[in-house]
C-alpha cells in the first residue's frame, strides 16, 4: 500500500460485527477456553492471542502494525508516552558497563535519561555536538552499544546527519536509535538512512489534536519482541486501548495534517526572515538555513517548528508571546493549533544557564509549532507579536 492507503486501512482488524471505524477494546484480561489453552498461551502466544492489556491488547496493535507500516519497520511497540518509549528503547538494551553516545542538544526530559539516570546505573555516556560528523567518528569506539540523537533537535532544529552517523556507527557494530519527533512519520526516511530503531512521542503530530499521551518504539521484530517488549510488559510502560484508538484516529490524517501545517510553516518563516526585531531564524525550509542542503536530502521539507530568536531576551520574548491572539502559549507542539513556547523557562529550564547557552537556547528564544489556521491569519498574528517587541 502508498503510505496514505497504509494510514487509513493498515494494521485494521474486524470482529464479527464488521464495525468501520476500528474497534476499542477496552479490557484488561482476556478469557481462556480451557486451563490448556491458558497454559499454552503464556508459554507462547500466537499471532492474535493476548494474555494482559500490560502485555498487549488488539487495538494497540492495530496501531503498532499502522505506524510501523507507515515507517517501514518489522514492528513496533506502543507505550504510554513518548518519554516511556525513549526510557523503555534505552534502558532494555543497555546494561551496567555500556558506552553511549548521544548529541547534545536533547529534549529536557531526554537529556536528563542520558545525563543522569543511565550513569546512575553504570552505563557511561558521552556527548557530541550532532551535526559534527567528526565528533561522532572521535566519540564512537569498538565497545560503544549505542547512539542517540533527535534527528531535529529541540528546540532549535538543530539536524544530524542520519546516514552519515548510521555509518560510522555501524562500522563500529553500534546500534542507532533515532528520536524522530521533529522530524514526524510523514517525512521521515531514517530506516533506509541507516537508524536501527525510531522512537516517537505520538502526543504530537500522530494524535495531532492535544487529547492523549503516547509513544511508539519501531524497529526489526527481533529488536522489539525479544528486547523492548520483555522489559516494556513488565515495567508498565505499555499504552491504554482508548489512547490506541485515538492514535489510530490521528493517523488516518496525519498525512494531510502534517503537509498543510509545514506549508504554513514555510509562509510564516519567509515572511519573517531578516524581520528587525529578530537576532535569528531557524527553519530548515529556508534556503538560508546553514543544513537546508541535508534537510533537502534527508526529509524533503522545513517541518512545521520554527525557531526565532527576538532581540532583547526574555522580556522581549514574553512580549511576543503575550501579543499573540491566534498563536496559544503551552508548551506542546504538532498541534491542530498553533502554540508558541519559550523553552528557557519552560521545557528547558531544569538546565544551568551555561548548558543553555551551549544549546544555542537563548533567553529570547521561542518555539513555535504551526498549525492548521489560515496562514494568512497566522503571518499577521507573528508580526503583530514582533511589533510590541
Amino acid at each position: 500500500m502508498k503510505k496514505r492507503t497504509a494510514l487509513v486501512h493498515g494494521g485494521t482488524r474486524r470482529s464479527q460485527y464488521g464495525e468501520l471505524s476500528e474497534a476499542m477494546f477496552l479490557t484488561q484480561g482476556f478469557v481462556y477456553d480451557s486451563a490448556e489453552q491458558a497454559e499454552g498461551r503464556f508459554i507462547e502466544a500466537g499471532a492474535d492471542e493476548y494474555i494482559y492489556a500490560r502485555y498487549g491488547n488488539p487495538t494497540v496493535r492495530m496501531f503498532e502494525e499502522r505506524i510501523a507500516l507507515l515507517e517501514g519497520t518489522e514492528d513496533g511497540f506502543a507505550t504510554a508516552s513518548g518519554m516511556a518509549a525513549v526510557n523503555g528503547a534505552l534502558v532494555s538494551m543497555l546494561k551496567a558497563g555500556d558506552h553511549v553516545v548521544s548529541a547534545r542538544a536533547l529534549f529536557g526530559s531526554c537529556l536528563y535519561i542520558l545525563e543522569t539516570i543511565l550513569p546512575r546505573f553504570g552505563v557511561e555516556v558521552t556527548f557530541v555536538d550532532g551535526d559534527d560528523l567528526s565528533q561522532w567518528e572521535a566519540a564512537i569506539r569498538p565497545d560503544t552499544k549505542a547512539v542517540f540523537f533527535e534527528s531535529m533537535a529541540n528546540p532549535t532544529l538543530e539536524l544530524v546527519d542520519i546516514e552519515g552517523v548510521a555509518k560510522l556507527a555501524h562500522a563500529k557494530g553500534a546500534f542507532v536509535l533515532v528520536d524522530n519527533v521533529f522530524s514526524t512519520p510523514v517525512y521521515s526516511k531514517a530506516v533506509e538512512q541507516g537508524a536501527d530503531a525510531v522512537i516517537y512521542s505520538a502526543t504530537k503530530h500522530i494524535d495531532g489534536q492535544g487529547r492523549v499521551l503516547g509513544g511508539v518504539i519501531l524497529g526489526s521484530r527481533d529488536f522489539i519482541r525479544k528486547t523492548v517488549e520483555p522489559y516494556m510488559k513488565h515495567t508498565g510502560g505499555s499504552m491504554s486501548p482508548f489512547t490506541a484508538w485515538v492514535l489510530l484516529k490521528g493517523l488516518e490524517t496525519i498525512d494531510l495534517r502534517v503537509r498543510a501545517q509545514t506549508a504554513s510553516a514555510q509562509a510564516i518563516a519567509e515572511a519573517i526572515e531578516g524581520h528587525e526585531k529578530l537576532a535569528g531564524i531557524s527553519y530548515p525550509g529556508l534556503a538560508s538555513h546553514p543544513q537546508h542542503a541535508l534537510m533537502q536530502r534527508q526529509l524533503g521539507s522545513g517541518g512545521t517548528m520554527i525557531a526565532l530568536d527576538i532581540k532583547g531576551g526574555k522580556p522581549a520574548a514574553f512580549a511576543f508571546l503575550n501579543a499573540l491572539e491566534v498563536v496559544l502559549i503551552s508548551n506542546n507542539l504538532g498541534d491542530a493549533k498553533s502554540i508558541a513556547t519559550h523553552p528557557a523557562t519552560t521545557t528547558h529550564q531544569r538546565l544551568s544557564p551555561e548548558q543553555r547557552n551551549a544549546l544555542g537556547i537563548t533567553e529570547g528564544l521561542v518555539r513555535l509549532s504551526v498549525g492548521l489556521e489560515d496562514p494568512e491569519d497566522l503571518v499577521a498574528d507573528v508580526l503583530r507579536g514582533l511589533s510590541v517587541t
